[in-house]
């Protein structure tokens, strides 16, 4: 079986254990099968990167998504704060990937436009959990979410991979309204997997659609 069979079995196989994720809510899982399900949607998205790869740009995109991977399962099994820790760095590792393959002849409008995403998410951050004393670490970690989302607005790859970044950011954002004016809400926990996992998938198959064609 050649490699892009293989990768399209894995993008295959990570949007079945994304999707399914969610019926898993209302399944008797023990507290390891649950997270280990919850895993498979962005683990093999990380796989499918894997074999698409063919280049230093394809390995960050792998990296990006095993950190995501990893990142759901810490969340659950070593607390926020690692886990937090983890997506941060895979926030870091995508920023680098778009940075380096920015758009040619960016002008102020571009990177005023960043500059205003990345101020409007942060400031949102800070001022929607009701715990204050939590209020600054949570914008510090949205600023890494809101630079990635900006950076791939400013890079060479199709709209499809801002658009991704952009609801990951969403996704977060929701989840830090859920510590706040959303607490109690049955609706956001549906809304905050959806987003994440199809962000996702579109800055996954995004960048590893576009680097392939380039090979």
């Amino acid at each position: 079986m050649d490699r892009e069979t293989l990768a399209n079995a894995a993008l295959a196989a990570a949007v079945l254990g994304g999707v399914s994720y969610i019926a898993s809510w209302s399944l008797p899982l023990t507290p390891a099968a649950s997270l280990a399900w919850k895993g498979t949607g962005v683990g093999f998205l990380a796989v499918y990167a894997a074999l698409r790869a063919r280049s230093l740009d394809g390995w960050l995109l792998t990296a990006v998504m095993a950190l995501g991977a990893a990142g759901d399962v810490l969340l659950g099994a070593a607390g926020q704060t690692v886990g937090g820790a983890v997506f941060l760095a895979g926030h870091l590792v995508a920023i680098g990937l778009y940075l380096k393959n920015r758009q040619a002849g960016l002008g102020a409008a571009g990177w005023g436009f960043a500059a205003l995403l990345t101020a409007v998410a942060v400031w949102a951050a800070f001022v929607l959990p009701t715990d204050r004393a939590a209020a600054p670490g949570i914008a510090v970690y949205a600023c890494g979410g809101a630079l990635a989302a900006a950076c791939a607005g400013l890079s060479r790859f199709p709209r499809q991979v801002a658009l991704g970044a952009f609801i990951f950011l969403v996704s977060d954002e929701l989840i830090f309204a859920r510590m706040g004016p959303l607490a109690g809400q049955a609706w956001v926990g549906f809304a905050v997997w959806g987003l994440y996992f199809a962000g996702q998938a579109l800055v996954a198959t995004g960048v590893a659609q576009a680097l392939s064609a380039e090979a």
